[in-house]
C-alpha cells in the first residue's frame, strides 16, 4: 500500500446508467461508510436521464467526484475507467442498485492491514504459490450479502464453498437462486492486485471472470462471515431487464468466454492478466478533477494516450481536452 498500511485510503467506484432514481441512495451510504479514509467516486456510463442532476446535493462533499463518460462503455469498462482514474490504496465497487451498510468497509479494511494472518501447514499452499508458514497478505476481502428479488423474497447468500462454480460445479448445489455466490463486485481488493491482474474482461460475465482469475492465479481471498451488503433486484437491474441482454445469445457467449479460462488454468495452472483496453475512452465533465489519479495496472497503449489526455483536465471548468 502506498500510504499508512493500517489506514489504507479506499476508492468507492459507483458505475452507473439511467439509474437517477437510486443513485442518491447508493452515493449516500457509501459517504456514511464508517471507515474514515474513503473517496466516492460515481463513473456515469454517458446517462441519458437526470443522473447528473441527482448528484449534485453531493459535490460538496471533498470526498466526492463525480465523472461522466463521454460516451457508453457498458459495465466492465465503466469499472476499468474507474479503476484508470483512481488511485487509492484499496478499491471497491458498490452499484446503484447496492446498499452497503455502515460497517462494510471497516471490517473489510480490518482483513485487507491485519498483519497476523498465515499460511497454515496442513493446506497445501504450493498450489497457491505459496509456503506453509509464511506470512499472507490477504488480497481481496469478500462478505456475505443478501439478495432482495423483484417478486419480494429475501435471500441470505453464504455460500463460501459454491466461490469457484465455474471448476466445480458439484458445489453449488442446494443453492436457492441459480449461480448463488458471494458478491465479488462489492470485495475491497489490494490496489496491487489490479498491477498484477489487470482490469475487468469487456463481458457480461465480468463479475465472474474476474473473481476466477484472482482465485486461479493463487490470490488470498478471505470471506467476511457477515451480511454486509444488501442487493437490490428491481426490473430493471442487470440481471433482471431484457434490455441488458443479460440472459442472452451474448451472455452465452460470454460464459464460454469465461469457461475457456478455466480450460488454460487447468493446462498451465495460470490465467494471463488482462489489460485494460478502452481506445474510445473520454470524459465530458469532472467534479473533481482535483482528484484524479492514474493507476499502476496494464492498459494497452492506446488506452494509455486517452488516460493521458483524460488527466488534461482543464481545473477551472471540469472538462476533457479532446
Amino acid at each position: 500500500m502506498t500510504s499508512d498500511p493500517l489506514a489504507p485510503l479506499v476508492d468507492i467506484v459507483i458505475p452507473t446508467w439511467n439509474r437517477a432514481h437510486l443513485i442518491v441512495g447508493a452515493i449516500r451510504a457509501a459517504l456514511e461508510q464508517s471507515w474514515w479514509n474513503i473517496r466516492v467516486t460515481v463513473i456515469d456510463d454517458a446517462s441519458t436521464d437526470a443522473t447528473e442532476d441527482a448528484v449534485r446535493c453531493f459535490l460538496a462533499d471533498p470526498r466526492f467526484n463525480y465523472i461522466r463518460l463521454s460516451q457508453n462503455l457498458g459495465t466492465a469498462n465503466a469499472k476499468n475507467a474507474g479503476l484508470l482514474l483512481t488511485a487509492g490504496d484499496a478499491v471497491t465497487f458498490h452499484d446503484s442498485d447496492d446498499i452497503p451498510h455502515r460497517d462494510k468497509v471497516l471490517h473489510q479494511v480490518r482483513v485487507l492491514t491485519a498483519q497476523d494472518i498465515g499460511a497454515d501447514d496442513c493446506l497445501n499452499w504450493q498450489l497457491a504459490g505459496k509456503e506453509a508458514g509464511q506470512r499472507l497478505e490477504v488480497s481481496a476481502a469478500l462478505t456475505h450479502h443478501e439478495l432482495i428479488l423483484p417478486d419480494g423474497r429475501r435471500v441470505e447468500i453464504r455460500r463460501d464453498l459454491s466461490l469457484l462454480d465455474d471448476v466445480f460445479p458439484n458445489l453449488q448445489m442446494g443453492a436457492q437462486v441459480p449461480g448463488e455466490w458471494t458478491h465479488i463486485n462489492s470485495g475491497l481488493f489490494r490496489a496491487d492486485v489490479f498491477r498484477r491482474l489487470g482490469g475487468f474482461e469487456d463481458c457480461i460475465e465480468e463479475d465472474r471472470e474476474f473473481r476466477n482469475r484472482l482465485i486461479l492465479n493463487g490470490e488470498i481471498v478471505w470471506i467476511v462471515p457477515e451480511l454486509l451488503l444488501t442487493k437490490i433486484e428491481t426490473p430493471d437491474s442487470l440481471t433482471q431487464s431484457t434490455v441488458s441482454d443479460y440472459d442472452s445469445a451474448r451472455r452465452r457467449a460470454d460464459r464460454q468466454k469465461v469457461w475457456a479460462k478455466v480450460e488454460v488454468w487447468w493446462e498451465n495452472g495460470r490465467v494471463a492478466p488482462v489489460p485494460v483496453d478502452i481506445p474510445t475512452l473520454g470524459v465530458s465533465h469532472v467534479s473533481r478533477p482535483d482528484l484524479l489519479a492514474r493507476r499502476d495496472m496494464p492498459v494497452t497503449p492506446a488506452t494509455s494516450a486517452r488516460v493521458a489526455q483524460v488527466l488534461a483536465i482543464v481545473p477551472a471548468t471540469g472538462v476533457a481536452a479532446q
